[in-house]
């Protein structure tokens, strides 16, 4: 069983989180759930990122935190640092080019 410390983080605490805020009622957002989902099967990155949904209706704070104004949003985050932020992305596409840096390359075998 590993174990996480201050001191000697796992693995597991080195992924990167994926944090995507969105709201009950937004169509939109359950789309770009979607095609979230899309881009990590498509290349087999089921455990790259450490996914966090976050509801803008609950955490209204959090939200406030990281400035999010509209929804859907997603960051990327590493070392406790924003990596990567991504307003209201277009499509599958869109969120893989930017999600790029952590991906592994190659496409999964059909």
């Amino acid at each position: 069983m590993t174990r996480t410390t201050a001191e000697g983080a796992s693995s597991a605490a080195e992924k990167p989180i994926l944090v995507f805020f969105h709201s009950r009622a937004s169509g939109r957002a359950r789309r770009i759930d979607g095609y979230i989902a899309n881009v990590l099967q498509r290349r087999r990155n089921h455990n790259t990122f450490r996914l966090r949904r976050v509801l803008v209706e609950d955490h209204p704070d959090l939200a406030g935190r990281f400035g999010v104004d509209g929804i859907p949003t997603l960051f990327v985050i590493t070392e406790n640092r924003v990596r990567a932020r991504i307003e209201d992305p277009r499509g599958t596409q869109d969120i893989e080019a930017q999600l790029a840096p952590w991906l592994q390359r190659g496409r999964a075998p059909a």
